[in-house]
């Protein structure tokens, strides 16, 4: 193939991309009519107008170099909303001199997806590539994700899929292994503020023409409220453009609260984002942080999560990460979520945020949850043991003949109230240690108590095995 020059930045789409008739179902293709809005007239034409990826698209970058050169792969965009996974797709269209197509997942069924690569492999024939744009790939079933495998294999297509979850969970292995995924990131606020100041400025595709006038920490403002979302901003900034037409073209704070009034935080419910919130907020509960909790469940209530979901998070941080180090902190996420369902919001959202910081404040102690990990591990490993005679209950005459409950010694009726020669594992298991208190909180009582207990266990079978430790600290595993 041969080598072919970097494209100015101001030169137009080739006309082949303009929609017809028979594609007109192809949402993303790109309108060319003046009624399009600012956000896509200022579509970046050329890598060096994108704002933000400046790791993945950095001068001297493996994927930059591959764009510039013509010699696009298959890929996975991977990227939340906003931050120029459409826009990159067009632009290795442009720079391999390629047909683009674009489909979106949400609307474009098996057959539309047939259509499609049949058109793209007589292209092919005819010795033209097509960069095939998939939206949303993501929602495509395994069957839809694999009719792209054997024509991304032939070089019919080059596939370019679009995603703001996991690929790693969303997409099959099989489509993952032909294509590299590259991962794009939220734009930042001074990034996207140049991208406004830029469409200020331009007379030819923004508002160059129409003497807007902004203040620099207005234009930020725009710019923090999009969330990493330049789309979004230059929306934004269109709206507020119209706005001020009765000011003389004078974007001021007034316009500016019209604008944004109703603006909300990226959150997608169910979502990667939804999750990585969701783990910060336990994972602070966790490292004794209250702040940062407090931090993350604001965020994840402005973001329009249900605290239905939160309350019954916080009941698992209570049980899995407090435990026994403050048996309180359970009953307390149960009160608070009990009092959120007789408040609701807002009123209810205290009892929660206040769980929370008791959650993150007092003594931590996973022991129980880790006790209960390895108690499940020996049930499987050991398989179904026979509970041990003198553990039986023999409720009728046959079973006392038979042995059942033979041997077994009633606690409450022995010295100190605990048999202590007396086991409770299956024979083939011998006693077991699960549960090791930590030194924090009621746990360092209950540490201390359980630790002489098992010296004195051990001592009082003294002579069965000799393991045991009858230093007071018996590791897991056997003790006699």
């Amino acid at each position: 193939m041969s080598d072919r020059k970097t494209p100015e930045p101001v030169r137009p789409v080739a006309r082949r991309n303009v929609p017809s008739a028979d594609n007109e179902r192809d949402l993303l293709s790109v309108d060319r009519d003046g009624l399009r809005p600012l956000a896509e007239r200022m579509r970046p034409r050329a890598l060096d107008e994108m704002v933000g990826q400046r790791r993945l698209l950095a001068p001297g970058s493996a994927l930059r170099r591959a764009v510039e050169s013509g010699r696009v792969h298959s890929m996975i965009l991977w990227g939340p909303p906003g931050c120029g996974k459409t826009t990159l797709a067009l632009l290795l269209a442009r720079y391999a001199d390629a047909e683009f197509k674009a489909i979106s997942a949400v609307l474009s069924g098996l057959p539309e997806v047939r259509q499609v690569l049949a058109e793209a492999a007589h292209r092919f024939a005819d010795g033209r590539r097509t960069v095939l744009f998939v939206d949303e790939v993501h929602r495509f079933n395994k069957n839809q994700q694999d009719a792209f495998l054997p024509h991304i294999e032939r070089g019919t297509i080059l596939f370019v899929g679009a995603t703001t979850e996991n690929p790693s969970f969303e997409l099959n292995s099989a489509l993952l292994s032909r294509c590299r995924v590259h991962v794009m990131e939220a734009v930042s606020p001074e990034d996207i503020r140049q991208s406004l100041q830029r469409a200020l400025e331009d007379e030819e595709r923004g508002l160059g023409g129409q003497s807007i006038r902004v203040g620099d920490d207005l234009l930020l403002q725009i710019a923090t409220a999009a969330d990493g979302d330049v789309r979004r901003a230059l929306t934004l900034l269109e709206i507020a453009a119209e706005l001020s037409q009765d000011e003389g073209g004078l974007i001021t704070e007034a316009t500016l609260a019209q604008v944004l009034a109703d603006r909300t935080r990226r959150f997608d419910k169910g979502g990667d984002q939804f999750y990585d919130q969701i783990s910060a907020l336990h994972k602070s509960v966790r490292s004794s942080n209250p702040d940062a909790a407090l931090y993350w469940f604001a965020r994840m209530l402005d973001g329009g999560c249900d605290p239905h979901y939160l309350a019954r998070r916080i009941v698992r941080m209570a049980v899995e990460d407090i435990g026994l180090a403050d048996p309180r902190a359970q009953q307390m996420a149960v009160d608070a979520w009990d009092t959120y369902d007789r408040l609701g919001s807002p009123e209810g959202d205290l009892a929660l945020a206040q769980v929370v910081i008791y959650l993150a404040s007092t003594a931590k102690s996973n022991a129980a949850y880790a006790a209960f990990n390895a108690a499940k591990s020996d049930v499987g490993q050991y398989g179904t043991q026979d509970v041990p005679m003198h553990l039986r209950n023999a409720p009728t005459k046959l079973m006392e003949r038979l042995g059942y409950a033979k041997g077994y010694q009633y606690d409450h009726d022995a010295v100190g109230g605990i048999a202590l020669d007396q086991t409770g594992f299956p024979d083939a298991m011998g006693e077991r240690v699960y549960y090791q208190p930590v030194a924090r909180g009621l746990e360092i009582k209950l540490g201390e108590k359980l630790a002489r207990l098992r010296v004195l266990r051990a001592q009082a079978r003294g002579a069965q095995d000799g393991e045991g430790g009858g230093d007071g600290e018996p590791g897991a595993g056997e003790v006699g």
